[in-house]
């Protein structure tokens, strides 16, 4: 093909001009998409409503746990995802076992809602090394400290899987501030040129960090990004676990089907500060807070079970129940003193160590070796293997 011959080239003769591709159908909706009390709720299968349910309860509860756990000083932080959880829950139930998940640092609730042991996936976050779990297993690379690196691998395993055949999608999530990064650009456009079958999520909760959107981009939306890269764009209320777990479902159903990638915007906000660290009283006010309170994602969904009687004060209390077990699960066991070897260090970076690698090895091992001759058995590498932290 040459380059005349190609859409969107400028033409010497008329006609001079055609776009590359059709603008209009890429467009975004004009408002976020809402199912949560409308008409079309009385649609929605129940059962799947009490399941999305269950997990928002949890995850709820998860947040508050996680994060009572760093005052206790169990973890080094957590960036809490409360009233987000929507976005994470509907996304992560929206999977196919046999697809991917591409976290980043605060998407913890939808690696728990993959099936990832609770427990495994705050040990990033207790500062132990790697990942602390096996993310072939369910399916979850490594939760993502550093904004948006995780989108390129994304695309990446995507597009091999295209390559060799197999049905495999991958979602990829990221928050407003991790889209003025590079590698959100460099992930859109391959993604898009490839047509890699690979579903983008934006969650935006307003901030990045402390930066409001306003001073990120003058974009009409996030999701208005996605004309750019000529991948439609979605706009999704992402309090609306509903909403999200159907537009989240219907990207993965046409990235499957070969139509290529989708970017999603999901409209949210992050109730708790950024992180344990943060002071969000000094970039937002109290009223913006509670403002979207009222707009709770485990609210919104209540009310519509209960309204149309597929929830009871039973069925709550159940629910409630059963995420107090898995908080006082996760107390216990994250109180509980974690054996390490500083050896392991040197595990797991490389299929075949490098001879740098098996240098600092012996270093450090003549280190420990010498470091027990003065209080036997206390650095995990001797006579009493690991120690205690």
């Amino acid at each position: 093909m040459t380059v005349l011959e190609q859409p969107g080239s400028y033409r010497p003769t008329p006609p001079n001009w055609q776009p590359r591709t059709d603008p209009a159908p890429l467009l975004p909706d004009a408002e976020p998409y809402r199912l949560l009390g409308t008409d079309a709720a009385a649609e929605l299968d129940p059962e799947l409503l009490v399941l999305l349910y269950g997990h928002l309860v949890r995850g709820r509860r998860y947040n508050t746990q996680a994060t009572a756990l760093t005052r206790q000083g169990r973890l080094a932080v957590y960036p809490s995802s409360t009233g987000q959880e929507a976005c994470q829950v509907g996304a992560a139930l929206a999977l196919a076992e046999r697809d991917w998940l591409f976290p980043s640092y605060r998407d913890t609730l939808a690696a728990v809602a993959r099936g990832l042991d609770p427990v495994q996936a705050l040990t990033l976050l207790r500062g132990d090394w790697h990942t602390g779990y096996d993310p072939h297993e369910h399916r979850v690379a490594p939760l993502c400290t550093p904004l948006a690196t995780q989108l390129p691998h994304a695309v990446g395993l995507a597009h091999a899987a295209r390559l060799k055949g197999d049905d495999v999608v991958a979602l990829a999530m990221v928050g407003d501030g991790g889209t003025s990064e590079g590698d959100f650009h460099e992930a859109m456009n391959f993604a898009a040129v490839w047509r890699a079958p690979v579903v983008f999520l934006v969650q935006n909760n307003g901030f990045a960090i402390s930066v409001p959107l306003a001073k990120q981009t003058a974009a009409p939306s996030l999701a208005h990004k996605a004309v750019g890269y000529g991948m439609p764009g979605r706009l999704v209320d992402g309090n609306d676990v509903a909403a999200v777990h159907r537009v989240v479902g219907e990207a993965l159903a046409r990235a499957r089907s070969g139509g290529g990638p989708t970017l999603i915007e999901a409209v949210t906000y992050r109730l708790d500060a950024h992180t344990n660290a943060d002071d969000a009283t000094r970039y937002r006010s109290d009223a913006e807070v509670e403002a979207w309170r009222g707009h709770d994602p485990v609210a919104l969904l209540e009310a519509e079970l209960t309204g149309r009687k597929l929830l009871d004060e039973d069925g709550m209390r159940a629910v409630r129940e059963d995420a107090e077990r898995m908080a006082a699960g996760l107390r216990e066991r994250m109180n509980q003193d974690p054996v390490l070897d500083p050896m392991e260090l040197f595990t797991h970076v490389y299929a075949e160590q490098t001879a740098q690698l098996r240098e600092q090895a012996a270093q450090l091992r003549a280190e420990l070796a010498a470091a027990d001759e003065l209080a036997p058995g206390t650095h995990g590498h001797g006579p009493q293997e690991g120690r205690q932290r």
